[in-house]
């Protein structure tokens, strides 16, 4: 890449590891182009980056010409990382090293979707709010203790910008476009995309609980929600009802008639489903990802596991890592 660029022109570059989500580095790019139609001149330049310097496949099998990772003298103004799937498969040689020599150099460094792990990883986030795809999150806490992500849409602290990926992405480039060029330009930028709604970084991820379970009886979404928040140190049945305002035998018919199942059953499937996306996006051991789940010892998980799943935890863990090797 030349040092020279013309005035007025920032060079973003984007990483893109493989099985990067297509969505996201789209949603990141075209308001890049757009911003340069609208000016009328050439604002922003772009170039991407794979681990082999070829072009680089998404999640979907499309492939994005790119170069060789940026070195220390780039004239990058913003760096971001793009990731996708599963942790444990993005060890890649000398990302590291580029990240922290970029970041020496004063360039701006991101993460989109599971992009902030990478970042972590290179001790890069330290002393900063951030945030990342919500499938990811608990991966990152398991692996970084010190580390705790916002379930927010996008985070931008200082020189370090973060979002959950997808969609968030246009979120978080019309708020960079505003803070270079204020919130008209970017607004003609985001009506480009029919991108009416700008959500605000604090909005959620996800949709609200009583979206994602189609109920809106407040002392059951009350009670899913303080399930959610225990799986590593599950709570009995009373001591649920109680948090929710209700007696024990009150909340059996709440589930019984929202939910079609059972308490315990409930909560039993949250905690395996938990246990699941740590077994594919950890390192964790199976006995550590039991505890990390409220389970009394491997053995109990591994029943319950196999039960519910149909198979074993290492079993599932060595299958989609087989998945992963062959995609």
């Amino acid at each position: 890449m030349s040092r020279d660029l013309p005035p007025g022109v920032q060079h973003f570059g984007f990483i893109l590891l493989p099985g990067f989500a297509l969505l996201s580095y789209a949603a990141a790019v075209e308001p890049l182009r757009a911003a340069n139609i609208a000016a009328g001149r050439e604002v922003y330049r772009w170039t991407s980056f794979s681990p082999s310097g070829a072009d680089a496949m998404s999640s979907s099998g499309a492939c994005v010409p790119s170069a060789p990772f940026p070195n220390r003298h780039s004239a990058l103004h913003t760096l971001f990382i793009i990731a996708g799937g599963n942790p444990p498969d993005w060890t890649m040689p000398g990302l590291n090293g580029c990240l922290r020599a970029l970041a020496r150099r004063g360039v701006r460094l991101g993460g989109i979707s599971g992009g902030p792990y990478l970042l972590a990883a290179a001790g890069l986030l330290a002393n900063r709010r951030f945030t990342l795809h919500w499938e990811h999150a608990p991966a990152l806490m398991e692996a970084f203790p010190t580390l705790q992500p916002e379930p927010a849409r996008f985070i931008i602290d200082r020189d370090r910008l973060t979002c959950g990926g997808g969609v968030t992405a246009l979120d978080m480039m019309h708020a960079l476009i505003a803070e270079r060029f204020g919130d008209a330009f970017a607004r003609g930028v985001s009506d480009w995309f029919l991108h009416t709604h700008v959500g605000l970084p604090s909005e959620p991820q996800r949709a609200s609980l009583a979206e994602r379970y189609g109920v809106h009886h407040a002392a059951l979404v009350a009670a899913l929600e303080k399930m959610e928040n225990t799986i590593a140190t599950p709570l009995g049945r009373s001591a649920i009802a109680a948090s929710a305002g209700i007696t024990p035998r009150h909340l059996d018919r709440l589930f019984a008639a929202h939910l079609g199942t059972t308490f315990s059953a409930h909560y039993r499937r949250l905690r395996l489903d938990h246990a699941r996306n740590l077994l594919r996006q950890s390192a964790l051991s199976a006995t550590e990802i039991a505890v990390a789940c409220g389970f009394s010892g491997g053995a109990h998980f591994a029943r319950r596991y196999r039960a519910e799943f149909g198979v074993t935890p290492k079993a599932d863990r060595s299958r989609k890592r087989a998945r992963s090797l062959a995609g």
